[in-house]
């Protein structure tokens, strides 16, 4: 990290990727804006083509929505990277919540020379099984990680990494911190960023799990992004897909 960088002082730019969020997104945005008080911050929205009102819910509130150039979180978080001025980057899902500390997490993370990392996670609902899962995220280990856990990153590295690649439609995270880990270390602040349990309640416990479990697998042996989403959009109901 550069001499010059002073993680108090430097402005964090929390991007958030939607699509068709017009239920959760002001609650969210309210809230980072609440917990940013007295911290230089900006936050951006970047829309993939909501058919709802997700847009113009974030734009009459006064909050920047951008609109992507084309569907898929990494190529929305790559806009919002693109249109951001912070020296932070805080990527952040539309249906996760981080700690109310989350300003002050990650500036303490970046004084000790951290420049990436999440935080674990915990469901919004109390089903033993999920709580299972989100135990798991304590470890460090890739198929651990996800982008519910919300991922902060010094500007510099992130396009030192040349952010996420824009042709992945899905797992587009693993690949990010895959090749981030071979470059810098990457921490796991011990506080919980509480997600939504959506896609189990709509699906189911045992079901989600053995499809991350396939998808996962289908990854790391190389699969194309076109063979992972069709497996994906055929077994699970997940609106982020469209």
């Amino acid at each position: 990290m550069h001499k010059s960088f002073n993680p108090d002082h430097a402005t964090l730019s929390i991007i958030i990727p939607v699509y068709n969020e017009e239920k959760t997104i002001l609650h969210q945005i309210r809230y980072l804006s609440e917990c940013s008080r007295g911290y230089p911050t900006e936050i951006i929205v970047v829309d993939g083509g909501s058919t709802d009102q997700t847009a113009d819910i974030v734009r009459t509130q006064g909050f920047t929505c951008l609109s992507s150039p084309g569907k898929g979180r990494a190529i929305q978080m790559n806009t919002g990277a693109d249109y951001s001025n912070g020296s932070i980057l805080y990527f952040v899902h539309a249906d996760s919540t981080p700690p109310g500390s989350f300003q002050q997490d990650i500036r303490n993370s970046l004084e000790k020379g951290e420049q990436a990392g999440c935080y674990r996670f915990a469901f919004d609902c109390d089903n033993p099984f999920l709580k299972v899962n989100a135990y798991c995220t304590r470890f460090d280990r890739l198929m651990c990680r996800g982008g519910d856990q919300t991922l902060f990153i010094t500007s510099r590295l992130f396009y030192e990494l040349d952010g996420f690649r824009n042709d992945y439609k899905i797992m587009e995270d693993f690949e990010f911190i895959r090749r981030l880990r071979k470059r810098e270390s990457f921490t796991i602040i011990p506080k919980d960023t509480v997600v939504s349990a959506r896609k189990y309640q709509e699906n189911s416990y045992l079901k989600v799990n053995i499809v991350n479990l396939i998808v996962f697998m289908m990854f790391f042996l190389g699969a194309s992004q076109q063979t992972m989403l069709h497996a994906y959009k055929q077994l699970i109901a997940d609106t982020k897909f469209g």
